[in-house]
């Protein structure tokens, strides 16, 4: 008799809501933290760093008490994805330096479409016509409500692409691993976490100062603003476990597509609580992307429920002279009787 599978400990729609709640809350308080009528706390790459060591310090611990299994990945591939990582990181925040907002977006927007090529690509997957106009609709709506001027040059666009390509080459890889060697997100996560926290925590001051000219010696360390880095750290844990797991399970598109509903809910939150402009192009904009998501999930719950065969039960099989045992159709007994007489022998 096979065993019953284990249940995962966090449903899908849990992992979803993980990742929307911590992703906004982390978004919340770093504003709080990095804006200059909070803490001015601008070394956006070194938080990064102390995000990734609070991260890989919660893996020790989770394998140190046995709650988790370490599993064996190559150090090379680990080293590898830690720096296609980094470099998105690195470069997402030059992006938004040397860009404009509005082209920072557009930048964001366009990881939908270059996930599903590069899914395409590499995984050699097809997207049915009802999916493709949801994206084009989520993109759409997102669009409509968070773009506004939209200024590039030279550099800010290298930079922006870098970013989305390795953005887009980081979630892929995540969801490959996972499949590849046999490991969960979180372990996957333990593994990754301890090599971006080094990275990052060492270049992390250098790029910062070259994008903003501060140095991280000359920074005062206020209670409310370790508070606040305390609690981006928190919240980035799990922000960056609900990532993995969302990946883990669904693909890079679904993520980027259903991951636009943290916008939404940044403008809302934005708008109560900074008092933020709310003006009707963001809320269409909003409700189209919305509409967009729902009927992105209807697509994709449409497509699995038409690629997974019908299993057939044990009457049909036995209609099937193919399935009936070659011993039963010899003797001529139905496979019930013949069951019965070998039992009883």
């Amino acid at each position: 008799m096979e065993s019953e599978k284990k249940q995962p400990a966090v449903s899908d729609v849990g992992a979803w809501a993980m990742n929307v709640v911590s992703s906004v809350g982390i978004i919340m308080a770093n504003k709080q933290l990095m804006s200059s009528s909070g803490y001015a706390f601008s070394f956006a790459t070194t938080l990064t760093g102390f995000h990734f060591t609070v991260t890989a310090l919660v893996g020790w611990i989770s394998n140190a008490t046995g709650y988790s299994v370490s599993k064996h990945v190559p150090l090379w591939e680990l080293v590898w994805f830690s720096l296609v990582a980094n470099t998105s990181i690195t470069g997402m925040n030059l992006s938004l330096m040397l860009n404009s907002v509005g082209f920072y977006q557009i930048a964001k927007l366009s990881m939908i479409p270059v996930v599903c090529l590069m899914e395409w690509v590499l995984n050699s997957k097809h997207y049915t016509t009802k999916v493709i106009s949801a994206v084009v609709v989520v993109a759409a709506g997102v669009g409509i409500c968070t773009v506004t001027d939209v200024e590039v040059n030279a550099k800010g666009f290298i930079c922006a692409c870098v970013a989305v390509f390795c953005t887009s080459l980081q979630q892929i890889t995540i969801g490959s691993f996972q499949k590849k060697y046999n490991i969960g997100s979180f372990e996957l996560l333990s593994k990754t976490a301890p090599i971006q926290a080094v990275s990052l925590i060492i270049l992390g001051p250098f790029v910062d100062y070259y994008l903003n000219g501060r140095s991280l010696l000359n920074y005062n360390f206020s209670t409310g603003a370790t508070f606040f880095i305390l609690l981006s750290c928190s919240l980035a844990v799990f922000c960056n476990m609900s990532q993995y797991l969302c990946i883990g399970r669904f693909s890079a598109t679904s993520f980027q597509v259903l991951g636009h509903m943290k916008t939404v809910c940044v403008l809302i939150l934005g708008w109560i609580l900074f008092d933020s402009a709310l003006t009707v192009k963001n809320i269409l904009g909003m409700l189209l992307a919305v509409m967009g998501m729902v009927v992105y999930s209807w697509a994709v719950e449409t497509e699995k429920k038409a690629t997974t065969p019908i299993p057939r039960n044990k009457s049909d099989m036995l209609n099937d002279g193919e399935d009936v045992p070659l011993k039963a159709r010899v003797s001529g007994l139905p496979p019930s009787d013949l069951e019965e007489g070998e039992m009883k022998s």
